[in-house]
């Protein structure tokens, strides 16, 4: 069911919630079956030397595309209002391949403060060995940003909400400063999904995101997505090619199987979300709650206005408790994993400490950080899980 399809029936494009149960399938082209299958494959066949030796043929390669991948590239780029989408075998190496596709040695890249710690380690090794500075900066710069450019400047790296400490960035201002200066924009969109913000609709030249998380939405699946615009994906394209990125088919099917349900699993994170997250800043043990989608956060005003949604992660900063403390609340609580990633059905709390990944921004707290990603689970369970884990922080607790 292709979107041309919708449009010339209707008049119009879908809504988003529509397009999530019917881009990505073609059931006329595989014997009325509602999904597409899981094409594995190297060697694609051709019929004659003609089409070898020229390419005459849809598919040529399984590297270079299966029906399976290119469902899922041309339902994201629709979801993005994109005019490509590359798959890499995940959300870190989207973010990685991204970067290299379009920095040079002797380039100078601005990347966001708050980025993916990650990614920071990438621009701080890697790219430096190549020869590559990166410049961070605070993601409350907005257009101010345009002091940073330098003459060699080539892209500026964005992420907003950032990651663990959730601010939010004025994108479009950033985004008339880079297209002004001839510098390259890109953003990691992982926290919103295209359902929730569209990068390239705010002026971004490269939307990334990891499809690990709410895309498959279910834990068990490695992923990452490059969306660009019409005038990036030549340089994109290239880099792709010659690297010889592409991802698993059958991460591919359970990517395009999780599409159809993310829209309403986005639902139900951000409702569970804001309703522990107004808890939590109503306890006492809790010192600040980070989250962009409620009224008094910092970046709220920003969040409302260019966002549609939000999803079920954010961060609390507690009050200074021990290690003792701290981890006899954490290794008691039932319903809420430790464990890295997010955006499964499945609740986790990570501790974080900014202190080890920031060098443009300061951190004004002194208790321990808690990066919380809300799942599916009844939301009076997760708060009495909580509030369980909150009881035991005075019996285990010493002089700070």
């Amino acid at each position: 069911m292709s979107s041309n399809s919708f449009e010339d029936r209707f008049g119009r494009l879908p809504k988003p919630s529509t397009q999530l149960t019917s881009l990505g399938r073609d059931p006329d082209k595989q014997h009325g079956f509602v999904n597409t299958p899981i094409y594995r494959g190297s060697t694609v066949l051709f019929p004659t030397l003609e089409a070898l030796t020229e390419y005459k043929q849809e598919y040529t390669y399984g590297r270079r595309g299966t029906p399976t991948t290119q469902q899922l590239e041309g339902a994201i780029s629709r979801l993005e209002n994109g005019h490509r989408t590359f798959l890499t075998p995940s959300g870190y190496a989207a973010v990685t391949s991204a970067i290299l596709a379009f920095a040079s040695p002797g380039d100078h890249i601005l990347v966001v403060d708050s980025v993916y710690q990650p990614a920071r380690r990438f621009c701080d090794t890697v790219l430096a060995r190549l020869g590559v500075e990166t410049t961070y900066y605070n993601p409350l710069i907005s257009a101010a940003i345009d002091a940073l450019i330098r003459p060699n400047t080539r892209l500026i790296f964005a992420e907003s909400p950032g990651s663990n400490t959730f601010e939010v960035q004025d994108i479009p201002a950033i985004a008339a400063v880079a297209r002004a200066s001839g510098v390259w924009l890109m953003m990691d969109n992982t926290w919103a999904t295209p359902l929730y913000f569209k990068p390239l609709d705010h002026g971004v030249d490269v939307s990334i995101q990891s499809g690990t998380k709410y895309l498959t939405g279910h834990a068990d699946t490695m992923l990452g997505l490059i969306t660009t615009s019409d005038r990036a994906t030549p340089i994109m394209s290239a880099f792709y090619d010659h690297f010889g990125l592409c991802a698993s088919p059958e991460d591919c099917f359970l990517a395009l199987r999780g599409m159809r349900t993310m829209g309403v699993r986005l639902e139900r994170h951000s409702s569970s979300g804001l309703e522990v997250a107004r808890w939590l800043s109503q306890r006492p043990e809790v010192a600040q709650v980070l989250h962009p989608a409620m009224p008094g956060d910092p970046g709220y005003e920003l969040w409302r206005r260019d966002f549609k949604g939000a999803s079920g992660l954010f961060a609390v900063v507690l009050h200074p408790i021990t290690r003792t403390a701290l981890s006899a609340m954490l290794d008691g609580l039932t319903l809420f994993g430790m464990g890295y990633s997010w955006g499964g059905y499945e609740s986790l709390v990570v501790p974080f400490n900014p202190l080890t990944s920031r060098t443009a921004t300061d951190w004004p707290y002194e208790g321990p950080a808690l990066r919380l990603h809300i799942g599916l689970e009844d939301v009076d369970d997760l708060i009495a899980d909580f509030e369980a884990g909150f009881a035991r922080i005075a019996p285990a607790q010493s002089p700070v």
